[in-house]
């Protein structure tokens, strides 16, 4: 799969862009905010129907306007699709794909396989449970349409049963029937969720550890384990029925799926406390490049790749670690940011593939160099 051509119209800090795309390796560089990462973000917006750096659809339009509209042309298994989502204030975000709208943005996902590797995944390390649940769903998604409708499902029926739980608290009443025909529908979709976690976590964190020894060259040793509450437990019903004192109390449902978690440890201690900004930075492109691993296993094609910002703080020998990956032609299409020039050339350089060197800045994008 290839992104041919990229077309922006007041997205973020763009005005108006047109750009025919190499189909190997495109390097962005300039400045600090030029506009580099938010070029990326447009490639990400047409694979998931929104932004990967700010979820507020309204805040990805240009200041000063009211619309924007994002535009690739993909060459896709010998077939030109052309796929569009645009923005106008006070109407729905539209997703289409060769003109024709989809119904629900959601099925759209999965279509145009993409991962994305940037410094904000630090978040991933340092933040709530839920940016790691958020993650490996992200993953399960791009190939399982089933888990995707599973996962919302049982997302809006935690949103009714708070919400029951609320009203149960502010009218001093309590009815235990229809808390439980929640129960029910939550234990159906909450279960489905679990075994497809444990089974990809199963398969996934043996790819990351390995491809953390890589590209470390076996200095550390990382681990990953998930902590579900249905661990051990009969089903999701039966956790429920066991908490709803709690829960009654709290005015919120405190077990289920959506307490999921993951632990990162490295040398056997959590990597959030005693890994420095390398070794997680070098955990964080391990975790990234073990889900395009995942997928492309999966879709049997490689997923886009975008490298944001990907060689601030690793040293040289690690970049040249995950370039070896290029030059084996484990990717398909790269997209990279940098705000260095030479050291983006001096790298890719060193790939026995064809490059693209954009520079970015305010309000226009020259094509640098094109091998």
């Amino acid at each position: 799969m290839i992104l041919k051509t990229l077309s922006l119209i007041n997205y973020k800090n763009i005005k108006s862009l047109k750009l025919s795309l190499n189909p190997r390796i495109n390097c962005f560089v300039g400045d600090n905010g030029v506009g580099k990462t938010n070029i990326l973000d447009a490639i990400y917006h047409l694979s998931f129907g929104k932004s990967y750096f700010n979820p507020i659809t309204t805040q990805n339009i240009r200041h000063g306007s009211d619309f924007f509209v994002v535009e690739g042309t993909y060459k896709r298994e010998d077939r030109e699709e052309q796929v569009t989502v645009s923005f106008k204030r006070g109407h729905k975000k539209t997703v289409k794909r060769n003109g024709k709208p989809y119904p629900k943005i959601s099925e759209h996902i999965g279509f145009l396989p993409l991962v994305i590797i940037s410094p904000a995944d630090r978040d991933l390390i340092t933040e709530g449970s839920d940016v790691r649940r958020k993650f490996v769903d992200g993953v399960i998604s791009q190939g399982n349409s089933k888990y995707l409708h599973a996962l919302l499902s049982y997302g809006k029926l935690i949103e009714q049963r708070n919400s029951l739980l609320k009203y149960f608290a502010a009218s001093h009443t309590f009815n235990s029937d229809t808390l439980e025909a929640f129960d029910m529908q939550l234990d159906q979709y909450g279960s489905y969720i679990y075994t497809e976690r444990k089974k990809f976590l199963d398969l996934f964190i043996p790819i990351v550890e390995e491809r953390y020894a890589f590209i470390s060259e076996d200095k550390d040793r990382i681990s990953m384990s998930y902590q579900s509450q249905l661990e051990g437990t009969t089903s999701l019903k039966d956790l429920l029925k066991s908490a709803v004192q709690k829960d009654a109390a709290l005015q919120y449902t405190s077990v289920g799926t959506h307490k999921d978690d993951l632990d990162f440890l490295l040398n056997s201690y959590p990597i959030k406390k005693f890994g420095s900004q390398g070794q997680q930075k070098t955990f964080l492109v391990a975790l990234k490049l073990a889900q395009f691993d995942f997928i492309k296993k999966q879709k049997n094609k490689a997923p886009l790749l975008l490298l944001d910002d990907i060689f601030d703080k690793l040293d040289e020998s690690r970049v040249r670690h995950i370039l070896k990956l290029v030059e084996d032609n484990h990717f398909g299409q790269l997209f990279i940011s940098d705000t260095h020039i030479e050291r983006t050339e001096n790298v890719v350089k060193t790939v026995a593939q064809s490059y693209s060197v954009y520079t970015v800045q305010p309000e226009t994008v020259i094509l640098n160099e094109k091998n």
